[in-house]
């Protein structure tokens, strides 16, 4: 199956959840993140969820970060430039939703791609090996690319891997884990 049908089926499953299932499964997920060997870094990159597209709750997984102390960073995206800067999320940081109903950092301090050790990648799918379907505008690919090539790349889904190989194309940047309710995928 290419990207393109799998974007859609897996968009049409995420439609089909409930609130309640929503909120258990990200606390699921968030509850397996714990039990990662990942704690040892300091800076780690989250993505805000689009409730509108019933993503996972990252709020969970916020509160984790901030219990044990670490450097949060989140993304400001420019649909014109096709990039994304990246903000410390510190007490005073206004979040607001831009016109495609992203939460993001009003302002903040700016952090460099090469600072950061962990991140959470949003997707729609993933495979057995470590290939995402995201929404196909490439900004976490670009985004990957400029961080250190050891940099712990995370994937966040309600569902379990593909069971075929997703096609991937040169500039596509595999997961080095993703986590859905039930199971950790290492990669």
């Amino acid at each position: 199956m290419n990207k393109k049908q799998l974007r859609l089926e897996f968009k049409n499953r995420r439609n089909n959840l409930s609130l309640e299932q929503i909120n258990n499964y990200s606390l699921e997920i968030a509850n397996l993140i714990i039990t990662l060997p990942i704690w040892k870094y300091s800076y780690y990159h989250i993505f805000l969820s689009i409730k509108s597209l019933k993503e996972i709750n990252t709020e969970p997984l916020l509160a984790i970060l901030l219990g044990k102390d670490k450097n949060i960073i989140v993304s400001k995206t420019n649909f014109e430039t096709r990039k994304m800067t990246h903000v410390l999320l510190q007490d005073n940081t206004v979040l607001k939703l831009n016109s495609r109903n992203i939460p993001e950092p009003e302002n903040g301090i700016e952090i460099s791609s090469n600072k950061i050790e962990v991140v959470f990648v949003p997707l729609v799918a993933f495979d057995r090996i470590g290939n995402r379907v995201g929404y196909g505008k490439g900004f976490y690919d670009a985004f990957l690319k400029n961080c250190p090539r050891t940099t712990l790349k995370i994937g966040l889904s309600f569902f379990e891997a593909q069971g075929s190989l997703i096609e991937s194309e040169t500039h596509d940047i595999p997961l080095d884990y993703c986590i859905t309710p039930n199971k950790i995928y290492t990669f």
